[in-house]
């Protein structure tokens, strides 16, 4: 299992960014969450087995929808957090 923060720029709000991520994670069988922050970013936890977590980074970084236009992920490692499901929460 493996765990990552994401902080994703571009135009990322607005456009069905969170609600294809957390498509993209249900599909994947991942959990954490997805949250749309003040600065215009949009901030992930995600959690799983190593090659599905990889999987969904490289998606996100292409962008998951065809609304989206990614210009910038950072990654961050995290601790595991004691969740089994993924979920978009309230911004900010």
């Amino acid at each position: 299992m493996i765990n990552y923060h994401l902080t994703v720029s571009g135009r990322v709000q607005g456009v069905g960014f969170r609600w294809s991520t957390y498509q993209l994670a249900q599909e994947l069988g991942l959990a954490g969450f997805v949250q749309n922050q003040m600065d215009g970013t949009v901030y992930i936890v995600v959690q799983g087995p190593h090659d599905l977590v990889r999987k969904f980074t490289k998606q996100v970084q292409a962008g998951v929808n065809q609304y989206a236009r990614v210009t910038n992920v950072k990654i961050k490692p995290g601790n595991l957090i004691n969740t089994q499901t993924f979920s978009i929460k309230e911004s900010w």
